[in-house]
């Protein structure tokens, strides 16, 4: 999933940087969407629980291979910060899948983007930024409600709201746990954390019992999501201004709805389509009024 366009101050960058920057965040963007439908035949067959806690160990181990963490020199701060971050990554994830599993792919990142409009509204200096925040609203209800009943199954569309709550704590979290560690420990530790958080769901969804395949085709799902996206936002926060950077997330929930398309042929209807417009126009409005 996407993360804050806070974690580091706006500030000059050369054209070049930016570039490379944008390039990694719409590279972030593609693989969450991208491993989300990859994922589809895994979460039916082995559960979302399960699926979402192989998923999160594999990329925590992986990365701490790489980065080689330095456990005991933490302080209680950067414990702190790990462990609340690693929380919140592991409800959200949780959550996503839940409603993936349930809903289509592009209608679940557009409902869960309400998390980071949530955060983005509560930034606006004006009385009349509060449209895009009521623009988004009527987005869902479109996506979800057409007047008479409801054309997703809303415990889908709970979870994606409980998923976009989720990603408003992480928001808000990782800029702290970003700037209290060096390089990529900060999300080698929360990550850990997030797979022990989801290891009594995980383990409590199949019983204890792992296929040898499943093992095997999570480590590559773990690659695509979380592993390389949360490390290109982090590469690409440092070298772009955090407007650019939200401005580009918001492409998110339409590039949901192609991939969800192409990948897993889940079209939809012009009233959803017209909903998740609307969530992305709100998403720009809102970044771009900060």
């Amino acid at each position: 999933m996407a993360t804050s366009p806070e974690i580091t101050a706006d500030r000059p960058n050369p054209t070049s940087q930016v570039a490379f920057a944008a390039l990694m965040a719409i590279g972030s963007m593609t693989l969450v969407q991208l491993g989300a439908a990859l994922a589809k035949p895994t979460l039916d067959s082995f559960g979302p629980l399960g699926t979402t806690w192989l998923r999160l160990a594999w990329a925590a181990l992986l990365l701490a291979a790489i980065t080689r963490p330095r456990i005991l020199s933490y302080s209680r701060a950067q414990w702190r910060g790990a462990v609340l971050l690693g929380a919140a990554m592991a409800g959200m994830t949780l959550c996503y899948f839940q409603a993936v599993i349930r809903i289509p792919l592009g209608l679940a990142t557009a409902i869960e983007f309400l998390g980071p409009l949530g955060v983005a509204a509560f930034g606006m200096r004006r009385a009349w930024h509060a449209v895009w925040p009521v623009l988004a609203l009527v987005g869902v209800v479109l996506l979800v409600h057409d007047g008479s009943a409801w054309t997703v199954d809303p415990v889908g569309a709970g979870f994606a709201l409980a998923a976009g709550l989720g990603w408003a704590i992480y928001i808000l979290l990782m800029k702290r746990v970003g700037q209290a560690f060096e390089g990529l420990q900060g999300l080698t530790m929360s990550l850990a954390v997030a797979a022990l958080v989801a290891t009594p769901w995980g383990l409590a969804e199949n019983g204890g019992h792992i296929p040898l395949s499943v093992l095997g085709i999570t480590i590559g799902l773990a690659i695509l999501v979380p592993l390389l996206p949360y490390a290109l936002e982090m590469m690409a926060l440092r070298r772009m201004p955090t407007r650019a950077f939200g401005i580009l997330m918001s492409a998110e929930p339409a590039l949901g709805t192609l991939i969800g398309f192409v990948v897993l042929g889940q079209a939809l209807s012009p009233a959803q389509l017209a909903g998740i417009a609307l969530v992305v126009i709100a998403s720009l409005g809102a970044v771009a009024g900060e």
